[in-house]
């Protein structure tokens, strides 16, 4: 069986985890509502993407 001949130290183990960490999203901006939206998604404000309607839009 395999046994490590020495202890890992704290640093050596998080330079192994340094990939790990969360990444925050990444907004686009709407180019016929201008509000926030995530990319190559559909606007959930107006509902449109690259051009077309998909949802019908909500009336406020």
């Amino acid at each position: 069986m395999a046994v490590p001949k020495r202890k890992s130290s704290k640093s050596r183990s998080g330079k192994r985890r340094a990939h790990k960490h969360l990444k925050a999203l990444s907004f686009s901006v709407c180019p016929r509502c201008k509000s926030p939206k995530l990319p190559h998604r559909i606007c959930p404000s107006c509902g449109t993407y690259r051009g077309k309607e998909f949802l019908p839009a909500e009336e406020v």
